[in-house]
């Protein structure tokens, strides 16, 4: 008995394999670059919270610095009385950060959908360092301390820095079809973690020098970043004169590989993927509207849950030095190594359910499995021992099961959102969906950084993850329509191979 087209499973790399260049494989480690670099400069900031709050508090209060006399001349440029306010202001910023970083995203999206992506991205990386360059360095070196210039130059940086996410997911999508794009994506989606990796190694190699080096380290290697992108970066194949995705593939494989998993069940079999941002402006398609990218199946409940995700896992992301070292009294500079786990594990999840993504061909209970485990190793790390050790492999399990459905939501997923029958081969979506989810992923997270300080402040670090708890359960809550809907097709798809034996 034959199968229908879309229950024929092939090989999940089989596609990939066949059309994979040299061209490809610089194209990952490049954009690849270009979002470590972006991360990095963001980790910065979070890996010298402790040195920052110690600068802006009066001395006296200061255990590790020396009292200097006369009082009133050493210490009128603190911004705060003590630490808890120094605390305070430092997650208000985050949050700046990240609804500026918000709303960026939502332009950013529809400007890379329609200008060019090198551009945008070059533009955004070498504005982001020179900000985070006057933030850190430039005000330290002058003395100069004042809350509300700290808070405008963070919108701009968020506003800036958005323009990275979308950017970058419109070229991979260019570049790599949906063959085995959960296992490329969530490979790829790791360099986020491996900017977070890079920009704790950075800091905590300068860090003795002063808190201003760290930001003057990761700063000029993003600013070197966003050169090397104006001039080398390729944004489709069609520029090295290779065929758009889906020129030249044989029917069977096509079937099977250039289908979104987004897309409805019946699609004609032979759709094809076409290039998110052509070359050539006269053939390029009309770009999709903002209302009509948040009318796709799928987006509105994705970026929900992606709201309550991304809370949790950029919780992580801004506060874990910082939890380590308050809450063990440890070293910043062993805080910051240590913290470095969260990121290897969010790397090894993100590539590992990914490739099981792909074989199932379906997301969201791959999803589901890795949240359920992520509440139950939450509750867990909240109750880690002081000891270094034992606290590495919690943080790995952690950011295994939290930060890989948060690599697979933001990449692989909103390239097959941005992909679908509805939208494909007459505008282009990517971009402008990639913007929606994560936009409204970084929503939830702004709220987040600043109710984190609170619960900390008011109630203490365990109600923090009591909070996390909260926040993962509302994330399969959201998806929990998806999840339903794919576990049936799965099982509609196993009686009829069944009955094809």
């Amino acid at each position: 008995m034959a199968l229908p087209g879309s229950l024929r499973r092939q090989p999940a790399n089989r596609g990939l394999v066949s059309h994979c260049t040299h061209h490809h494989v610089v194209d990952l480690l490049q954009v690849g670059s270009v979002y470590s670099l972006l991360h990095a400069s963001r980790k910065t900031f979070s890996n010298v919270k402790v040195s920052i709050s110690s600068q802006w508090t009066p001395s006296c209060l200061n255990s590790t610095a020396p009292e200097l006399q006369p009082y009133e001349l050493w210490n009128s440029n603190q911004l705060f009385p003590n630490a808890e306010e120094a605390t305070l202001f430092l997650g208000t910023l985050d949050t700046i950060f990240l609804f500026s970083y918000a709303m960026g995203l939502f332009v950013s999206g529809i400007v890379g959908d329609r200008l060019n992506l090198r551009w945008v991205l070059s533009f955004g990386m070498c504005s982001s360092a020179l900000v985070v360059f006057f933030f850190g360095t430039l005000t330290e070196w002058l003395h100069f301390y004042n809350k509300w210039f700290y808070c405008c130059l963070w919108v701009v940086n968020g506003l800036l820095q958005s323009t990275g996410w979308p950017c970058v997911v419109a070229v991979m999508g260019n570049w790599f079809g949906k063959a085995g794009r959960g296992f490329v994506f969530g490979l790829w989606s790791a360099c986020a973690s491996v900017g977070n990796i890079l920009g704790a190694f950075l800091a905590s190699c300068v860090l003795k020098y002063g808190y201003e080096y760290a930001f003057l380290v990761t700063a000029s290697v993003q600013f070197a970043g966003g050169v090397i992108v104006f001039f080398g970066l390729l944004t489709s194949p069609k520029e090295v004169g290779l065929p758009e995705l889906g020129a030249d593939e044989d029917i069977v494989v096509e079937e099977d590989a250039n289908r979104p998993l987004m897309g409805s069940d019946d699609a004609d079999d032979d759709d094809r993927n076409y290039s998110i941002q052509a070359t050539d402006t006269d053939n390029q398609p009309k770009a999709i509207g903002f209302f009509q990218a948040c009318c796709l199946p799928g987006v509105v409940l994705y970026s929900l849950a992606y709201a309550c995700l991304k809370l949790v896992n950029y919780s992580f992301f801004f506060w874990l030095p910082f939890y380590l070292s308050n809450n063990f009294g440890w070293k910043e500079a062993e805080a910051d190594q240590l913290s470095i786990w969260y990121d290897v594990g969010g790397i090894i999840g993100g590539t590992i359910q990914g490739l099981i993504s792909d074989v199932l061909q379906k997301r969201a209970p791959v999803l589901a499995t890795s949240l359920l485990f992520a509440v139950g190793s939450l509750f867990g790390y909240s109750r880690s021992p002081n000891s270094k050790p034992i606290n590495a492999v919690i943080m790995t399990i952690t950011g295994f099961f939290i930060g890989g459905p948060s690599n697979m939501i933001s990449s692989a997923i909103s390239a097959d959102l941005g992909r679908q029958d509805l939208v494909k081969g007459s505008s282009e979506a990517l971009a402008t969906v990639t913007g929606i989810v994560d936009g409204t992923g970084s929503i939830g997270a702004a709220v987040g950084q600043y109710l984190v300080s609170l619960i900390q402040e008011n109630l203490g670090w365990m109600w923090v993850f009591y909070f996390f708890i909260l926040m993962t359960s509302s994330t399969i809550l959201f998806i929990s329509p998806l999840i339903v809907r794919e576990i049936r097709l799965l099982l509609h798809e196993r009686r009829l191979r069944m009955l094809a034996e």
